[in-house]
């Protein structure tokens, strides 16, 4: 046995000797067909259960922090767990499958699919579920990880879900929008629209127009995850979940726009919203300015905007 599945053989063991007098950062490792699934699990001192969030990554090559190689090095999801911390609620935040620590997990894009990445939430979800020093067990899903942690919140029980930055409309909807003001010809601008509704009607586009735009969102090989990604719309997605919900959404976030968390907040009139000014994609205190954020992105002495944790533990101690 190695050192790394030790924490899943011992929890139980663990909790009977008061492991919440200090706390506790274990690693979770949860094997695989191929390779294992690697997250951090980050335990506040307490005497008593506790609350746990486990937090669903966005999009990207995107790590248990927050990082990806693609000029985000923010640590978002390291703060975001140690400011839960220090309010005596515990967390899980783990390697996306084929990233950091679980990069032996990795498939081929044309074997991927949308509906992986809310499976594997699942799995960390249920070690979680079963593990006695957690009064609570709730989804954070951010970005990306707001459609995923929807999903997972229809398939298993759960005491909350929080969405933050999560878009409310299809993606075919936001790649549409996300191309109008951009300097491409309009042939390009109607072939991809033409080609985001063949996908979503389940069928591939065997030849693609010669144009890298279109090279970059249609290849072959990521047609597949495209078609089981159009499958969803978050505006439905989120009327399916029972449980409690927080939706999340800044004001300075040049990714999400604030319309996107007012429609889920609309789709769900009973969920909470919560508005944070100046709050960008990477959850810290910003403006629209691109240059700006790109600056936020990549600094992660930067802290997050208070007003975030302060109101998703606010938020989780009415849940108790």
């Amino acid at each position: 046995m190695t050192k790394k599945l030790i924490y899943l053989w011992l929890t139980a063991a663990f909790t009977q000797f008061n492991l919440f007098a200090q706390n506790q950062e274990q690693i979770v490792v949860l094997p695989q067909t191929k390779g294992n699934l690697e997250g951090t699990l980050l335990i506040p001192q307490a005497t008593k259960p506790m609350p746990v969030v486990l937090i669903i990554a966005g999009s990207g090559p995107t790590d248990r922090d927050g990082n990806n190689p693609l000029g985000v090095k923010a640590q978002s999801y390291k703060l975001l767990a140690e400011g839960l911390a220090k309010n005596q609620i515990a967390s899980l935040r783990y390697d996306k499958r084929g990233i950091g620590q679980s990069s032996n997990t990795a498939v081929k894009e044309i074997d991927m699919r949308f509906e992986t990445g809310a499976d594997d939430a699942a799995q960390f979800l249920d070690t979680l579920r079963k593990d006695p020093r957690f009064s609570k067990v709730l989804i954070l899903g951010h970005s990306e990880g707001s459609l995923l942690g929807m999903l997972l919140a229809q398939k298993r029980k759960v005491d909350g879900y929080i969405s933050v930055s999560g878009i409310a409309q299809g993606i075919d909807e936001v790649i549409n929008e996300q191309l109008r003001p951009q300097a491409i010809p309009d042939s390009v601008k109607d072939t991809v629209k033409n080609y985001l509704a063949t996908l979503k009607q389940g069928k591939t586009i065997p030849k693609l127009m010669q144009n890298m735009v279109i090279f970059s969102l249609f290849r072959t090989s990521i047609q597949p995850y495209m078609i089981s990604w159009l499958r969803y719309n978050p505006s439905q997605e989120i009327t399916k979940i029972t449980t409690p919900i927080l939706i999340v959404q800044g004001s300075a976030d040049i990714q999400v726009g604030e319309k996107e968390g007012q429609a889920l907040h609309k789709a769900a009139p009973k969920s909470t919203y919560l508005m944070i000014p100046q709050m960008n994609h990477v959850l810290k205190l910003g403006t629209l300015d691109p240059q700006e954020s790109q600056r936020n992105y990549q600094n992660p002495d930067l802290p997050l905007a208070p007003q975030l944790v302060e109101g998703i533990v606010e938020w989780i101690k009415k849940r108790r």
